[in-house]
């Protein structure tokens, strides 16, 4: 016989093999076994002696996959700790209560999801009840990310707990009037229960395991002792298919974070129907879990499959299960017995002397209901296994039905994610199924009443106790503010002295003040620097040495730069959080540490630099997860413009983050010019955000790598730098009538209009005076206010109205930014408006390229300023032509 060994090339090839006749004894019995008992008993064998194997300390790959059954037998569950007939009543009643919520809300069209808590249920009540810590305890308590569409359920118990009134509960989706609750978890709509924000698929889970990540790296920096918090997150199998969901597995098993556990809601439904049609997607994210580096337990079946599974002698029924794909394993819960006889247990003979010995009811239990996410003990057991597990993440594969208990109409419909409410009879049905003490006569308005066993029933005061005795109520978000004392002032001074003849981009002076402010004896060890690979870019790698970069397992290795001043330095206690290349992650990481004032209970200060068009472009949706977490710090897009990133190109060059940043109503936008303006909104952001009247903004600066001369701050300009508009430099007159206009730039395009503020004076007689505009949005923000405030019958004047009243001529605006940046700002100045502006794709090509291809440079404003001169016939229009073939235009 052939070895079968060398059939197949592999990198045991590449190994040398001390006894090759050994070797070859261990195939022929294989072989052997394969013919005489079936290739099933072969692989049964060689999997058992992979487990011995591990158990004995010897080092080999695992499996990626296991049998579609329970990694927990029922014999190995360990004792339940807790009154499960107590548990199943309070269940029911948050149920009930979260169907009841959903479906009275559909009187007004505001919708809601009733299917996806009904799979759920035992998943939140079993932590709620056994393992979920609250904070009121020691510690921080948990963190709980719950699926969106599982906040009904949420609601319920809240509601049974006495923490939420029935008015509430009917102004579910109904916010405006001061009284409602939120459609999904959004902390800043109900920020004393949700910590946070979910329903954005994907991120979710992103968020949890950066979140882990953050208690280790609070502990390691002896900030705060997060070893009794553990990571909760809920998902489904279906939001497993968003890349954020799957995107930091290797981190969290990498970095062995044992207080963290996803829960898989493996109701095998997304939103239009099965998540697998074909295939089984609970083996598929086992073996993307197993793959990663995580523990996973398997949570399939109920109490009722023991039985099928002891009269299993030959193993057709688990072969069986590993073929059957999702859908049909559907279609086996709305069909009659007849069918699952003939389409399941027909496949082969062996599978149809098993059935013979099943009853109807029997078969119906295990293929309509008996899944191991309904069943408490289930659940529990892997919980258990769960926080018990050390040196690596666990995930639990929880199989349900997706609304279970709902009643036939609901049960595992493709439709019934879009199905927002019972009828009266089916809550009836519902209501018999549960064992709920609610009458017929609570019927009688035609509206489905609440239910509530009252405040001092046994099941309200059990589920109180069992919170008391875990730390208090959860979910829950707690803020004890603490004001953070002002920093010193002399790293603010360090950049309002200017650079003198030294050049220094801006992104160099946003660097070199954090650094500076990191040496604040109070506040300096609360800076959170993140950066995703791009350090070395920004400046920052004078960091390395001095703050660290943070590992869990400090620096293993000699660095190939150790005999460098600025070296590679890895540390436990290290302040640097250098993420590699992903935004996302780095994303995560500032707000976890953004909310860490709420979550912990200890004020952080992040700020995350990185490539300007890979922030709001690439990550705009976790910046609406920061501002709805409340989340505060500095986020900075540094290279920014769409002109000053030279030779990198279209991708590369950012235009827009400004115009995105303005749709988010908590991101506070600056785009300053010079490094005292730096330094004085990054001081007025610590005392907005972290000062006595802390406020929930966040900061997104942008800075440039285009080395100027700074120069030194003007008297009295700080007010006009934080309002977003201040006068830099006014124009010398030429002649007493020569014609006037203004200059406004923001960011590097100041020094485009300064350059043309000498070109108009000394070629065309034009006096000009420049201004400088640290913020359009925080213009636009102040106008708008002020135009609520003229619909409330006050009179307020916007501030850019306010600054630019009385100054001659017509306004010309500049930036790096698209026109709609600028022109966001034109209806409220009085003065005639005209823009530049770089829209438009990128392109690679030198700044002076780049700059008039797009027509912002000074010669480009100069012709413009003229332009606008002539329509105002203060100048002829001749002199604009004879510009434009002055300037080779």
């Amino acid at each position: 016989m052939t070895d079968p060994v060398a059939k197949l090339p592999s990198e045991l090839d590449q190994l040398p093999d001390r006894d090759p006749e050994e070797t070859a004894e261990w195939a022929a019995s294989l072989d052997a076994v394969t013919k005489a008992a079936g290739p099933h008993r072969a692989a049964y064998l060689m999997r058992r002696s992979l487990q011995h194997a591990e158990g004995a300390g010897i080092a080999l790959p695992k499996l990626l996959e296991s049998d579609y059954v329970n990694t927990i037998p029922t014999s190995a569950e360990p004792s339940f700790d807790g009154d499960l007939e107590m548990e199943s009543k309070i269940t029911a009643w948050n149920r009930w209560n979260a169907a009841a919520m959903v479906t009275r809300g559909a009187r007004y069209g505001v919708g809601g999801h009733i299917a996806t808590f009904a799979s759920a249920a035992w998943l939140y009540e079993t932590g709620f009840n056994h393992f979920f810590r609250g904070k009121e305890g020691d510690g921080s308590g948990d963190q709980l990310y719950i699926q969106g569409h599982a906040s009904p359920g949420i609601y319920a118990r809240a509601f049974l707990d006495g923490r939420l009134s029935e008015q509430q509960l009917d102004n579910f989706r109904q916010e405006s009037g001061g009284d409602g609750l939120p459609s999904y978890p959004h902390p800043r709509r109900l920020p004393w229960l949700w910590e946070f924000p979910t329903v954005s698929m994907g991120l979710g889970p992103l968020s949890a395991i950066y979140q882990a990540r953050f208690n280790r790296y609070l502990t390691n920096r002896k900030i705060k002792d997060t070893s009794n918090s553990h990571v909760w997150a809920f998902l489904g199998d279906g939001e497993m298919d968003e890349p954020e969901s799957t995107a930091a597995l290797a981190l969290a098993a990498r970095e062995q974070l044992d207080n963290l556990t996803f829960v898989i809601n493996c109701n095998l439904q997304r939103l239009d129907g099965p998540v697998r049609a074909n295939f089984r997607v609970v083996q598929e994210l086992e073996g993307a879990f197993r793959g990663a580096g995580w523990n996973v337990v398997k949570t399939l079946w109920g109490n009722a499959w023991d039985e099928l599974f002891q009269l299993d002698t030959t193993g057709a029924l688990i072969r069986r299960l590993r073929e059957v794909p999702d859908a049909q394993f559907q279609t086996y819960a709305t069909r009659d017995v007849a069918y699952i006889r003939e389409h399941f247990f027909g496949s082969e003979p062996a599978l149809v002397e098993l059935a013979k010995l099943l009853s109807d009811a029997k078969i119906a239990e295990c293929f309509y209901s008996s899944r191991g996410g309904h069943e408490a003990r289930k659940v529990y057991a892997a919980y258990r296994a769960a926080i018990e597990h050390k040196g690596a993440p666990t995930v639990i594969l929880a199989q349900t039905v997706k609304g279970y208990t709902l009643g036939k109409g609901f049960e595992s419909k493709n439709a019934n994610h879009q199905m927002k409410k019972l009828s009266i009879d089916e809550f009836k049905g519902m209501r018999e199924l549960l064992g709920l003490p609610i009458p017929d006569s609570a019927f009688e308005d035609g509206l489905v009443p609440y239910g509530h066993p009252g405040s001092d029933s046994p099941e309200v005061r059990y589920l109180q106790e069992r919170r008391a005795a875990l730390g208090g109520p959860a979910p829950a978000r707690r803020v004890h503010a603490v004001a953070l004392p002002e920093p010193e002032e002399r790293a603010f001074k360090a950049l309002y002295k200017g650079s003198g003849k030294q050049e220094m981009a801006t992104t160099m002076a946003f660097v070199r003040l954090v650094k500076d402010l990191m040496r604040d004896k109070e506040t300096g060890k609360r800076w959170v620097p993140i950066v995703p690979d791009e350090a070395r870019t920004f400046g920052m790698e004078s960091l390395f040495p001095s703050a660290g970069i943070y590992s869990p397992l400090g620096q293993t290795y000699e660095p190939v730069d150790r005999d460098q001043l600025m070296y590679y330095k890895e540390a436990k206690d290290g302040q640097i959080l250098n993420e590699g290349i992903t935004e996302a992650g780095a994303m995560a990481d500032f707000i976890a540490a953004a909310s860490s004032y709420a979550t912990h209970g200890e004020t952080m200060i992040p700020f995350y630099i990185f490539y300007s068009m890979f922030g709001w472009q690439r990550t705009g949706d976790q910046m609406w997860q920061l501002a709805d977490q409340l989340g505060k710090g500095f986020i900075v897009g540094a290279t920014a413009g769409r002109t000053t990133l030279t030779g990198e190109g279209l991708q590369h060059a950012d235009g827009h983050s400004h115009l995105i940043a303005s749709t988010n109503p908590a991101s506070l936008n600056y785009d300053p010019a010079f490094a005292y303006e730096i330094a004085v909104i990054v001081k007025d952001g610590l005392r907005r955000m972290y000062g006595p009247d802390a406020e929930d903004v966040f900061y997104y600066l942008t800075v440039y790598n285009e080395p100027k001369q700074q120069p030194a701050m003007p008297e009295g300009v700080e007010d006009g730098i934080v309002k977003g508009l201040y006068r830099f430099k006014e124009g010398t007159p030429a002649a007493e009538d020569a014609p006037r206009l203004q200059l406004i730039g923001s960011g590097t395009a100041i020094h485009w209009a300064l350059k043309a503020q000498e070109l108009l004076a000394a070629d065309w007689g034009v006096t000009a005076d420049v201004w400088s505009a640290t913020s359009w949005g925080e213009l636009r923000r102040d106008a708008l206010e002020s135009d609520e405030a003229l619909l409330r019958g006050e009179e307020r004047v916007p501030y850019v109205t306010q600054a630019l009243s009385g100054a001659p001529g017509p306004v010309l605006a500049v930036s790096d930014w698209m026109r709609a940046v600028p022109d966001s700002i034109s209806q409220w100045v009085e003065q005639d408006w005209s823009s530049l502006g770089t829209d438009g794709f990128g392109l690679s090509d030198t700044r002076e390229g780049a700059r008039r291809h797009f027509g912002v440079d000074a010669e480009s404003v100069t012709v413009a300023a003229l332009a606008q001169l002539a329509r105002r016939g203060e100048i002829p229009a001749s002199k604009v032509k004879e510009a434009r073939e002055r300037y080779g235009m």
